[in-house]
């Protein structure tokens, strides 16, 4: 199964897997500023700390994801209006 096709949520677990040199180093410097209990570092925690020390990437994603889903919303009237129409002209 593809990463994308999975659904997350801030309170997922991420651990270290040697899958990414990069993730594993944003797992442990969060975990190491974030200093959880239980040792696990979550989603949420990751945000955190990257909003407070890498605002622009954070304002970068939270922008483009906006874009996109008012675009979507834009798509969607458009094909609610022409299924209405349709509807209205088979009456």
């Amino acid at each position: 199964m593809d990463i994308l096709d999975e659904k997350s949520t801030l309170k997922d677990v991420i651990k270290m897997n040697n899958e990414s040199e990069l993730k594993d180093h944003i797992v442990q410097y969060v975990g190491g500023v974030k200093n959880p209990e239980n040792e696990e570092v979550n989603l949420e925690m990751i945000v955190e700390v990257l909003s407070q020390e890498f605002p622009e990437l954070i304002l970068c994603v939270s922008e483009e994801n906006w874009v996109r889903g008012y675009h979507q919303a834009l798509v969607d009237v458009e094909a609610g209006e022409k299924i209405a129409n349709e509807k209205s002209h088979q009456e």
